[in-house]
């Protein structure tokens, strides 16, 4: 004669894996924030919504950029959060008409302005496509322009399908991640 095991009844599994879920959530999303902080809420906030960008993108390209780091410098002279160069920043002063002092660039509330207004113009320039703009956020406008201009990298000449340099197509993938990650973690 056979036997048959007993099964456990559906609702302690359903139950089970709502306790583990509610554990990693409560213990993963605190562990999380302190990989990928967020400061100067107030700031992007602000700033992204005057120049009517996603905010969670602009947490993704602060965290890219700089991680949060407002004495952050690259290699090529980049600095503070957003990590803007002081040509582009002297040129969004003046093309944008912002009351900002030469010397007040760096500060964390001027840098996410320049920032936020340098994508906007990046996004208006490639007919609203974010992630060319996101591209040339990084490798210059005059280095996406020559990449649209070619039909090996680009459809059309407004949307890029291959970014040439791998640094390049590794920031934009990196910028669309930690947007998401912020999304999930800080959406309110």
């Amino acid at each position: 004669m056979a036997r048959y095991k007993k099964k456990k009844p559906r609702i302690f599994t359903l139950f089970t894996v709502v306790i583990i879920s509610a554990l990693l959530a409560a213990f993963l999303t605190p562990a999380l924030r302190l990989v990928y902080p967020l400061d100067y809420v107030d700031e992007i906030e602000r700033y992204s919504k005057e120049y009517d960008l996603d905010k969670y993108l602009v947490m993704g390209i602060i965290s890219t950029e700089s991680g949060f780091d407002v004495d952050a410098e690259s290699h090529k002279e980049a600095k503070g959060l957003m990590q803007v160069k002081d040509d582009t920043a002297l040129w969004c002063v003046e093309h944008f008409n912002m009351d900002i002092s030469e010397s007040d660039i760096l500060s964390p509330e001027s840098n996410i302005r320049i920032g936020c207004a340098y994508v906007r113009y990046l996004k208006d320039r490639y007919e609203g496509n974010i992630l060319t703009a996101i591209a040339a956020y990084n490798a210059g406008p005059g280095n996406v322009d020559k990449w649209l201009s070619q039909p090996r990298y680009s459809d059309g000449g407004t949307t890029l399908n291959t970014i040439p340099f791998a640094e390049t197509a590794e920031y934009v993938k990196k910028v669309q991640k930690r947007a998401k990650i912020y999304k999930k973690l800080y959406e309110r």
